[in-house]
């Protein structure tokens, strides 16, 4: 009872924060969970007490009031996902299929916002992750090798520029590239002064969307409509068809910089202890407690947003950026004993 009153109260707050439609979607929502809780108040009667709700609502609650709705829908899509109404004998059949649908709603609701964020996230989370990884595996390889606490500092600044450098430059590339390949698949605005001189009967136009993916029959269709309104203001627009439209592409030199600075901020984890004169060995131990510690936060954003256990995601980080930085520690000593 105390949850679903809860789930009402943050689809009624995440309502607060959106207009028309996806307003009136989350305020249904909050009373189908109103519905529910009414239902085990029925059942305790005289025990039904307002008692808190568990922690995990709670928690949802918090988000929905103080941070972007994305991640307060992903807790909640995960919740409906995961409702005990299938399994409790006290629920009805009605109440757990609700939950079901409620899932897909939610879903189709957090869908739009991760759409939103995604390239700007990707690059972020990327990014961190690289620097992270990649400079604690190569300051563990040096590490391994033997080499004084100067050197791996030494190293681990390196790192971090020629990595920070390579990833704002790799990206720029790849952002500029896919615009320039969107640019080349729009229509040239030019072409469509040719319309007024194309032949009624032959319509050449009906070509170029059939180019663009209608078949024959739409394609006809919409050229003969095209030829017929010439004189319209929408002929300017005539070579423009929905099939043609692509994602949209940020900005590069934008990608370069967060890129830049997610790399570097994640890449200067691990050299940190380096710089308190501590022992190498010290040193390399908090800097593997340190990169953990980040890839479980990492992790643990990226598990939420998809929907998926926030815990795995986070366990599955940090067992893939420390089994890379033991695999380099470990060639590292190899190598360090072989020179010497």
């Amino acid at each position: 009872m105390a949850n679903e009153r809860a789930e009402a109260a943050v689809y009624r707050k995440l309502a607060e924060r959106k207009e028309g439609e996806e307003r009136n979607i989350l305020l249904a929502l909050a009373d189908a969970e109103s519905r529910h809780e009414a239902h085990w108040r029925r059942l305790l009667g005289d025990e039904a007490r307002d008692i808190r709700p568990d922690l995990s609502t709670r928690i949802k609650g918090f988000l929905a009031g103080h941070f972007g709705s994305v991640f307060a829908l992903a807790l909640m899509q995960a919740a409906e996902t995961r409702s005990p109404y299938s399994h409790d004998a006290d629920a009805t059949e009605q109440m757990s299929a609700d939950e079901r649908i409620h899932a897909e709603v939610v879903r189709g609701l957090a869908e739009r916002g991760r759409e939103q964020m995604s390239g700007n996230f990707r690059a972020a989370v990327f990014g961190m992750n690289d620097g992270l990884v990649s400079n604690l595996a190569l300051v563990l390889g040096i590490v391994g090798s033997g080499v004084s606490n100067h050197f791996v500092l030494l190293t681990g600044i390196s790192g971090l520029l020629a990595g920070a450098l390579s990833m704002g430059a790799g990206e720029y590339i790849s952002v500029s590239s896919a615009r320039e390949l969107l640019d080349a698949s729009k229509p040239n605005p030019q072409a469509a002064d040719a319309i007024p001189a194309l032949d009624v009967n032959a319509n050449e136009l009906a070509l170029v969307y059939r180019a663009r993916g209608m078949n024959p029959e739409e394609a006809m269709q919409r050229a003969s409509l095209v030829i017929q309104s010439i004189h319209h203001p929408s002929a300017s627009q005539a070579l423009d068809t929905d099939q043609n439209k692509g994602e949209v592409v940020g900005s590069g030199l934008a990608a370069a910089v967060a890129s830049f600075l997610f790399f570097a901020s994640g890449a200067l984890i691990p050299i940190v202890p380096f710089f308190f004169g501590l022992s190498t060995s010290l040193a390399a131990i908090i800097a593997c407690v340190l990169v953990a510690i980040a890839l479980m936060l990492t992790g643990g954003v990226v598990g939420v947003l998809s929907g998926a256990p926030p815990l795995a995601r986070a366990l599955r980080q940090v067992a893939i950026g420390l089994g890379a930085a033991a695999i380099t520690y470990g060639l590292g000593w190899i190598f360090g004993v072989s020179v010497a």
